[in-house]
């Protein structure tokens, strides 16, 4: 027996690994089993192990946006269903006033059960983005909803499995009884049952671990992980010097933040106060979402090799005015604020602290669909430079991790050509270190379809720090096929004809330091 009131460092480093791997395994069922191009090709999920107080544990590296957010969602089933969990029940949601980050993204959530099938020991969750959950356009990613209504289903601690019985009929009821209903519904429950096994493979996991070293353990160790990432961001903390920053958005929108360090604790204060009140659009990011992109910021100023789990927040008080935009009051509409505020944020708080200029600061969000197909992916560009470190080519940076469809199965899967994908040459902040390039994509539609774009950096562009220039905006145009050209704002929603083509040129990322 090993004793659990001190940690051993070897076996630190043991149930840290096995933990995480636990979440990979979860993502490679998840991944395996999916149908979605979204899901099974973009790699568009997120999956975690937390604690039996629905604190995160640990997670494989998906999606940093999901990662921080998702510990929201099973504390929210917890307070909400905690009474009634029974062995072999499965929840579903997506509700972004209850730790959701917008609708397509939907949580998987599994309460694991001590051997007496008395007690909940453990979570697991998985995330994934849905390619189409209702709303007013393809895809679930509407660029000029004001309501969340209009973005799609709500799902709130939906029972989507009683007791190992999947509710096939109430899931394909509440996926159809809405006034913007779901368009492909047998896609979302063949998604929904890969997410289930996902959670399954998690659950089995966790019991081998709890068998071959005893639940006290196990939890003990848990609790060892978090504490082991408290210090280590405590640690980080320890560097850095107070600062603000002020950012607008293309919409005119400000995020304002303001780190102040209090080195006797070792611990910061983030303070959001002076942020614009909630918007009419579709930009408000939910309280999680905020939450998430401050634990993704600080996550990454520490050097060691650590889960991103709940210790690292606990060094960190975040203030976010209620009604503001990053903390929006029910029924404002959320499906940007996930994919693009989250971005301003971690670059407002990159800004703040003078590590790094802001990377492309958009996930570039295109669309496009109709009855029959559906499909949205995001789109690489530059990220920002840093103290001693050029910004990178081509890449999806900050709050998204997932990649591009490749050209065989997009083209095999929907009626388009993917006629370029290229570097967008000097398109980055030239400095001391200079920021890295956007790139240009031309989708040709060879049946028509409604596409949508939902971007930011088209107006303001993402800022070079210490004397490095800003990166290029990006730029979202049409080239029908008759050859007239038609530029579109930031968010645009347009019917697309056979031989029209759709180009997205991304932002660059900041430059940092002067040139010599």
């Amino acid at each position: 027996m090993y004793t659990t009131s001190q940690p051993d460092p070897v076996r630190l480093e043991i149930f840290k690994n096995l933990y995480q791997f636990i979440a990979e395994q979860m993502g490679i069922v998840l991944q395996n089993t999916a149908t979605s191009v979204n899901i099974k090709e973009r790699l568009d999920f997120s999956c975690a192990i937390f604690d039996s107080s629905g604190l995160l544990v640990a997670n494989a590296p998906h999606i940093p946006v999901h990662l921080g957010s998702m510990s929201e969602s099973v504390r929210s089933l917890i307070n909400d269903k905690g009474d009634t969990l029974k062995p072999g029940n499965v929840y579903l949601s997506n509700n972004p006033y209850n730790g959701g980050t917008h609708l397509p993204d939907v949580t998987a959530i599994t309460p694991v059960f001590d051997g007496d099938k008395k007690q909940v020991i453990f979570y697991v969750a998985s995330r994934g983005h849905q390619a189409d959950i209702g709303g007013i356009t393809p895809g679930s990613m509407p660029p000029h909803s004001t309501t969340v209504e209009e973005e799609g289903i709500i799902f709130d601690n939906f029972l989507l499995v009683e007791e190992v019985n999947f509710r096939e009929p109430a899931v394909r009821q509440h996926l159809s009884n809405h006034t913007y209903p779901a368009r492909n519904p047998d896609q979302n429950i063949a998604d929904f049952k890969a997410q289930i096994a996902a959670n399954e493979r998690g659950v089995q996991e966790l019991r081998k671990m709890v068998s071959e070293y005893g639940l006290e353990t196990v939890q003990a160790y848990m609790k060892f992980v978090q504490a082991n990432a408290e210090e280590s961001v405590r640690k980080a903390i320890n560097l850095l010097k107070d600062g603000s920053f002020i950012y607008k958005m293309d919409n005119g929108a400000i995020i304002q933040v303001k780190v102040t360090i209090h080195q006797e604790t070792h611990s910061a204060t983030i303070d959001f106060t002076g942020t614009s009140e909630q918007l009419n659009s579709n930009f408000n990011a939910p309280k999680a979402v905020t939450q998430a992109a401050v634990l993704y910021v600080f996550r990454t100023l520490v050097d060691d090799h650590i889960p991103l789990n709940a210790g690292c927040l606990n060094p960190l008080e975040i203030i976010i005015p209620v009604g503001c935009m990053l903390n929006p009051i029910y029924p404002a509409a959320v499906v940007a604020g996930n994919v693009e505020t989250s971005q301003t944020i971690v670059d407002a708080l990159y800004g703040a602290l003078g590590i790094m200029a802001a990377s492309q600061g958009t996930m570039n969000n295109f669309t496009f669909g109709n009855q029959q197909y559906q499909y949205y992916e995001t789109i690489c560009g530059g990220s920002g430079a840093g103290i001693d470190f050029d910004g990178t080519d081509g890449v999806h940076s900050h709050m998204t991790n997932s990649r591009l469809t490749d050209p065989e199965i997009l083209e095999t899967r929907y009626p388009i050509l993917l006629e370029s994908f290229s570097l967008r040459p000097d398109s980055g902040g030239k400095g001391k270190y200079s920021g890295g390039n956007g790139v240009i994509r031309r989708i040709k539609f060879l049946e028509p379809m409604t596409a949508n774009i939902l971007s930011s950096h088209r107006v303001v562009p993402p800022f070079g720090l210490n004397g490095g220039e800003a990166g290029i905006v990006g730029c979202n145009w049409i080239q029908r096929h008759n050859g007239i050209e038609e530029n579109l704002d930031s968010t645009a929603t347009v019917e697309m004809k056979p031989g029209d083509v759709f180009v997205i040129e991304t932002p660059g990322g900041g430059g940092f330091g002067k040139v010599s």
